[in-house]
């Protein structure tokens, strides 16, 4: 049984929750997921909370995701982007915040280019902080949905096996789902080029292949991520064409194999890249099922962190 409450006052990464804080969290999406399948889709639950959506950078599903928690659960929002704000002209990460703080705002949902931006903000300001990605760093809350959806699906994470396949050098998402399925017991594998491999990986204590076919053997759920060009500096590899022959899936391989496995992406999907339309859009993809659940997952982190407040 969960306990009852959060360990933390933040959500800045998963390397910061407990098993416990996890299980809480799935049990109150649980609560949240059939709010949000009834004719009424709004609870009262944070009618007093002010909710700040700070994005330095670009987001269209996260972004969208939180709202909709939010305006679910009746807290007022206020949406920030960095990019048409004050940011642009100099001011910095503390002044925007005071400044939004000083409009008497409870919680900051923060997107941010650099890694620690949110520990940074939450050492400086009363606010809440909930991490929405920090560089490639952390994305907690979308490491949450995954493994939400993988139990959903599967009923159970522990001694489940899940393949990270791609960018796992520029990758977010990849270092927060392996400390969330490692916590609750799965068996993790990362798979992709030897250049977006990062060298510390082995130290995660997760296995690292580079053929897609005995990863994709070995696994029984496959999240394949998108190849991050924005944050590429230099060539990783030859070109993309060459990238979807080696590590793109598509149906011929999915048919090919002698079980069923799940098919995950995070989003944006580069169909055609790492992942064909026709499995995207398959019976082994959950896909929709992670957006689906990202909304139920986010009401509950915010729920809960409110109840965290002093």
């Amino acid at each position: 049984m969960a306990a009852d409450k959060l360990s933390t006052r933040h959500l800045l990464g998963i390397k910061d929750i407990t098993r416990n804080d996890i299980e809480l969290i799935f049990e109150t999406a649980d609560n949240f997921k059939d709010v949000i399948n009834r004719p009424i889709k709004r609870v009262p639950s944070l009618r007093d909370i002010t909710i700040a959506n700070i994005f330095f950078e670009n987001s269209t599903r996260t972004k969208l995701s939180f709202e909709l928690a939010e305006k679910r659960l009746s807290a007022d929002v206020v949406n920030f982007a960095a990019s048409s704000s004050s940011v642009s002209k100099g001011e910095t990460l503390i002044d925007t915040v005071n400044n939004i703080l000083a409009m008497k705002v409870d919680m900051v949902v923060m997107r941010h280019p650099y890694a620690g931006a949110g520990v940074f903000l939450s050492k400086h300001i009363n606010a809440q902080i909930v991490n929405a990605g920090d560089g490639a760093h952390e994305h907690p809350t979308q490491a949450l949905l995954d493994a939400y959806s993988i139990r959903e699906k599967l009923g159970d994470v522990a001694g489940k096996k899940v393949v990270i396949v791609g960018d796992i050098l520029h990758s977010r998402v990849a270092i927060s789902n392996i400390l969330c399925l490692q916590r609750l017991g799965a068996k993790v594998m990362v798979c992709g080029p030897t250049t977006l491999i990062p060298k510390f990986i082995g130290s995660l204590g997760v296995k690292v292949e580079h053929d897609l076919i005995k990863a994709l053997n070995w696994c029984d759920v496959a999240n394949m991520l998108r190849i991050q060009l924005e944050r590429q500096d230099i060539k990783y590899f030859p070109s993309l064409r060459e990238y979807a022959m080696m590590y793109g899936l598509t149906k011929p391989i999915l048919d090919s194999l002698d079980k069923e496995i799940i098919v995950m992406h995070p989003g944006p999907i580069n169909r055609g890249v790492e992942i064909s339309s026709d499995v995207a859009d398959s019976k082994q993809s959950i896909i929709l099922e992670q957006v689906e659940n990202g909304v139920a997952v986010r009401m509950a982190v915010l729920y809960l962190l409110a109840a965290q407040r002093d």
